[in-house]
């Protein structure tokens, strides 16, 4: 773990709150392709689309490209189904299945700019049970890097936000993490060049254990290296 900003390591936390898509499951090479086709078909160039993609709703995305005659709701509609039919290569990011099976199940909540039923299916296919509480693109008005997806998985567990630590990959759910005031860890698995953070990162979960006190709070520490292999 690289701890630039190692106060998450001492904190106790009411909750956590998951973005999905390369925080919890490894999605690029799916979503990759059926933007790439997308971008394709309305003259954008890929590779440099390719780049603004992850993390925001789909509906966010088009909408930004403010293409003339596009109907950005038919258009996110046309890439959730593509992205429902194509699962190849989703993966769950290492370590992340042992270390949820470890939270209550009160206590965590997927926060995901995918629509429910793609994140569904991407869970499947990743080997990730479903949790008791998700917050998925429908829920909110704004996606990421608005905090009301933040604010709304917080409160759907009855917890301050500020109490909540937040599990995320990209800039836009970092922001909306930071905007609704809770402490954030950056999974850099999918990365393909480092991230300049403040936040603590990791590499995939071995290198966490969580534990929950007698109070009820949870607590995250490093894993010595040698206890990394199992939980």
């Amino acid at each position: 773990m690289s701890s630039p900003n190692p106060a998450v390591l001492t904190r106790h936390y009411r909750a956590f709150l998951f973005d999905m898509d390369g925080t919890l499951l490894n999605s690029i090479a799916a979503a990759e392709r059926v933007w790439s086709r997308w971008a394709q078909r309305h003259g954008l160039d890929v590779e440099a689309f390719l780049t603004t993609i992850h993390g925001a709703r789909a509906i966010d995305t088009i909408t930004r490209q403010a293409l003339p005659g596009v109907n950005a709701q038919a258009e996110a509609a046309w890439i959730t189904e593509a992205e429902v039919n194509d699962v190849e290569g989703v993966v769950a990011i290492s370590g992340a299945v042992e270390f949820l099976k470890r939270l209550p199940a009160d206590q965590w909540a997927l926060v995901t700019s995918a629509p429910r039923a793609l994140a569904l299916r991407r869970m499947a296919a990743a080997g990730i049970s479903v949790p008791a509480v998700m917050v998925t693109a429908e829920d909110v008005a704004s996606g990421k890097p608005n905090p009301a997806c933040y604010l709304l998985g917080a409160k759907r567990l009855g917890v301050p936000v500020q109490d909540c630590l937040v599990f995320e990959d990209a800039t836009v759910g970092i922001r909306a993490a930071e905007a609704a005031g809770a402490d954030v860890i950056v999974v850099t698995t999918t990365h393909m060049t480092p991230m300049a953070t403040e936040h603590a990162c990791i590499d995939g979960y071995e290198a966490l254990q969580v534990r929950q006190e007698a109070d009820g709070l949870l607590i995250v520490r490093e894993r010595e290296e040698s206890q990394r292999v199992a939980f």
